[in-house]
């Protein structure tokens, strides 16, 4: 079995946050290196079921090894995205124990040379979760106008120089393609002026990319309300974020299901209910008011946990 090394952020409080119960159903939405997988599965045999989810082949074939013993487990190589495609496709009508994401990528991916995603060694720009996918960090970089450059890196990165930024990458890509990582962060130490800070000054253009490469925020929405439609009452919701954004869609999308409702939560994303026309019951119930975050012990192992947050919520008041 080959090394996937990849630390569980906040494992234990993610995993007992469910309230694991033998005989029910429960799914990990982002396999990955298997470790909340592991645990739910000693909390849940003999008699649970856990499904797991996972784009990465990388992470599927390595948690298929270090979980085989396990025969109630069953390891889906797809996005999280497709749950409920895959419960309708297989006559499985509701989550019953409860369902866990972490939406962090994994040590492996980010630091993988294959994969394009650290500003720290170079390699080509692809950042892709799924091997397979369509679009790479290539095609944003050289085929992207330069204001949709610029709205990405404002809204994905928060970068506060995106202007200047999308103008040389445009500028830089007139002669030729922007090919390596390296190329990219020598166009931003360029095009961004000098500030102190402890933040590399490529973070939050890669971050940007990464995002829109895969469609993280659109994706976490549109899943959060296929999973509220699928989960059975008691059943629970534990959801792992790594930075503002994701954490604002899932506080958002928390705080509109905790109480009477009647507008749809954004438009597009909507649960579909008939009776949406008017007010409606809390559907969800917050365990956690604030959001859960890594103990100090935890951070001097990972400090990548430090900006991780874990917020609960309960299925309630379903027909």
């Amino acid at each position: 079995m080959g090394e996937y090394k990849h630390y569980p952020v906040m494992l234990n409080e993610a995993v007992n946050a469910l309230e694991c119960t033998d005989g029910k159903l429960y799914i990990d939405a982002t396999l990955g290196g298997g470790s909340y997988s592991e645990l739910i599965l000693k909390k849940i045999s003999p008699n649970g079921r856990l499904i797991s989810f996972d784009v990465d082949i990388d992470a599927i074939n390595f948690s298929k090894q270090k979980l085989k013993s396990y025969e109630n487990l069953t390891i889906v190589n797809d996005s999280y995205t497709n749950i409920k495609k895959y419960l309708d496709e297989n006559n499985i009508k509701e989550i019953t124990g409860g369902i866990v994401f972490d939406l962090g990528a994994s040590v492996p991916q980010l630091t993988s040379k294959e994969r394009g995603f650290s500003f720290l060694s170079e390699s080509k720009l692809d950042m892709r979760f799924n091997q397979f996918g369509d679009l790479s960090a290539y095609d944003v970089v050289n085929d992207y106008k330069e204001d949709e450059l610029v709205r990405i890196f404002s809204e994905y990165g928060e970068e506060r120089f995106s202007k200047r930024i999308a103008k040389k990458i445009v500028e830089t890509r007139k002669n030729n393609k922007i090919e390596t990582t390296k190329d990219l962060v020598n166009i931003i130490f360029e095009a961004a002026p000098r500030i102190k800070s402890k933040i590399h000054p490529a973070t939050r253009v890669f971050q940007a990319i990464r995002i829109e490469v895969n469609h993280e925020l659109d994706n976490i929405k549109n899943t959060l309300n296929d999973v509220l439609t699928l989960l059975s009452n008691n059943a629970i919701l534990s959801i792992v974020t790594f930075h503002s954004l994701e954490d604002r869609i899932v506080k958002q999308f928390f705080k509109h299901y905790s109480k009477e409702w009647i507008s749809p939560w954004g438009q597009e994303h909507a649960v579909i209910y008939p009776e949406a026309e008017k007010y409606n019951p809390p559907l969800l119930e917050l365990i956690n008011k604030k959001p859960i975050q890594a103990t100090e012990e935890e951070i001097k192992i990972n400090p990548p946990s430090r900006s991780a947050k874990l917020r609960v919520a309960k299925r309630i008041n379903k027909n």
